[in-house]
């Protein structure tokens, strides 16, 4: 290592001291002599915590603290309790009667009940929430038997509806605040009231959300904690070094910058955790509005992919922290196939394909000219976003990139608002409830994110989509997601890229963080400093 890196490192350590110390200057940073507080990088800025209506990546990692659902899940998806202390499934796979805790309270210490579970499932999720849309809207009735037990009946069998009880798809919204009002526009979505063992203090926008221990919390001498405080780091470089300095002791998902991973990593005080993204499983990739041309034709769709390095995607953008994808389905998700037609990278393909089109190029080389909304979350998808251009630029396609933050990325791509688009949305251990909301017609819902945003419709990957969640064997559903996949991987409403590995950055002081399929957006009531 050059003096110049030196310096620049030690210019960088100092900044980010300066930066934090101006955060939050009402309170120390927690250190290794005060075992109660724990600091988690935010990024971005969660544009809310109210996990009802926005389940983006830093809204869960915060709202996860505050809000809970009825299950949680290990790492193989065997459910574990949560508001739920017991459960019992008829033989006929149609009711599900769920035995709630009895002494969980809302954080207004109002206490939780069967009837908040009834209008969260029945009124709420259902209105705004398009995953626990395609869950919920399977249930004949839900009925509270009694203050403590609700049941739910389905219409027909739904393999994974156990599955739908984690925290970010079946998040318990208190019906007391919320019954009868304008969901989106109530005043309570600004002060977040869940049932979890930490509570909101302070959110100072642009600088820090500070959670506090819950007194009332229900799981019997939990939290360990006292306080998680979130500092909002805009800059990559200050997010590092916050970690090398040991000010922040948790990093995760895109914190920090992919080619940075393993030299963090590498820190005698912290550890590489790869675990706790089952449940996400998330596959990078380019999201196509097959509204407009020249992307409602099948064959420019294709041309992409073969114009889409995804080895190198996945060296240069990810730096080996995953492998090439093939499918819309994760590997790491149920009832996954690569038996399917694939994109190997080969660039005559793919101007064979546009000059079938009759899309020539004009004297400067270009055929057509398209734009790419850059997703915000990180300067990992601003070179994503880049290297698409510069890929699709072999092949005559003129890329022009547009910038957005977390909030107005959000509003155009549910909105329809966007040519292409890349995302990593998670897949929740079943294509049921992760996979097929992106691509069944009666979820394409204007103004929805994470909907069927693309507006692709084919009737047999309908058909199949709801065999696939009905049937009562595996081997059913297998047969189903597999003929589902090899469709959709010849009409490519999107290009997958790469089968991301997730990485999380945690100081060795503390243990019991990642415990589940959901990891870094578990609730932390069991986190603690190690003995």
């Amino acid at each position: 290592m050059n003096d110049m890196t030196i310096n620049r490192r030690t210019m960088l350590m100092a900044a980010s001291s300066s930066l934090l110390a101006g955060l939050m200057p009402q309170f120390a940073l927690a250190q290794a002599s005060d075992p109660a507080r724990m600091n988690i990088i935010a990024f971005p800025e969660p544009p809310t915590l109210f996990i009802g209506l926005d389940q983006n990546g830093s809204t869960q990692t915060v709202a996860g603290k505050m809000y809970e659902s009825l299950l949680t899940f290990d790492f193989d998806f065997t459910p574990r309790p949560s508001l739920a202390e017991s459960w019992e499934i008829s033989d006929d796979k149609l009711t599900y009667t769920f035995k709630l805790v009895k002494n969980a309270k809302w954080h207004d210490g109002k206490p939780f009940t069967a009837e908040d579970v009834v209008f969260t499932t029945k009124e709420f999720l259902t209105e705004v929430h398009p995953r626990a849309r395609a869950i919920f809207s399977n249930c004949e009735t839900i009925e509270a038997l009694d203050e403590h037990t609700v049941r739910f009946v389905l219409k027909k069998p739904f393999a994974p509806f156990l599955m739908g009880f984690e925290m970010s798809t079946a998040p318990m919204i208190p019906a007391h605040l919320y019954r009868g009002t304008d969901f989106r526009a109530n005043p309570n979505n600004n002060n977040p009231i869940g049932t979890g063992p930490f509570k909101l203090a302070e959110w100072k926008r642009g600088s820090f959300i500070r959670l506090v221990k819950n007194p009332d919390y229900h799981g019997e001498g939990e939290p360990h904690l006292e306080e998680i405080i979130f500092p909002i780091l805009p800059d990559a470089s200050a997010r590092a070094v916050a970690i090398e300095q040991g000010q922040v002791q948790q990093g995760q998902f895109f914190d920090v910058e992919m080619f940075d991973v393993q030299r963090l990593a590498s820190l005698p005080h912290i550890q590489l955790i790869t675990k706790g993204y089952e449940f996400y499983a998330p596959v990078a990739r380019i999201e196509f509005n097959t509204r407009v041309e020249p992307f409602n034709d099948k064959r420019f769709r294709q041309a992409i992919c073969y114009a889409l390095d995804k080895q190198m995607f996945t060296d240069t953008i990810f730096f080996g922290l995953g492998k090439p994808a093939v499918s819309p389905f994760s590997y790491r998700t149920r009832f996954y196939d690569d038996k399917v037609k694939t994109y190997e990278y080969d660039i005559e393909k793919a101007k064979a394909l546009l000059d079938e089109m009759g899309l020539k190029p004009d004297a400067s080389g270009v055929r057509t000219r398209v734009t790419f909304l850059r997703l915000p979350w990180g300067e990992t998808w601003s070179r994503f976003a880049e290297m698409v251009k510069q890929s699709l630029a072999l092949i005559g396609i003129e890329v022009e990139i547009e910038a957005s933050d977390p909030a107005s990325w959000t509003q155009r791509y549910a909105n329809w608002d966007f040519q292409m688009t890349s995302s990593y949305p998670y897949q929740f251990g079943d294509p049921a409830l992760g996979v097929s909301r992106f691509f069944v017609s009666s979820n394409i819902r204007k103004g929805v994110a994470y909907s069927n945003c693309t507006g692709y419709s084919n009737p047999e990957v309908d058909a199949l989509f709801e065999k696939g969640a009905s049937a009562t064997s595996d081997e059913e559903r297998q047969a189903a997601y597999s003929e589902v996949q090899k469709i959709l991987t010849e009409d490519v409403p999107m290009a997958w890229l790469v089968e991301v590995e997730l990485p999380t950055l945690l100081d060795k002081k503390y243990e019991d963080v990642v415990v589940s399929a959901i990891g870094v957006n578990e609730s932390y009531r069991k986190a603690r400093k190690a003995s």
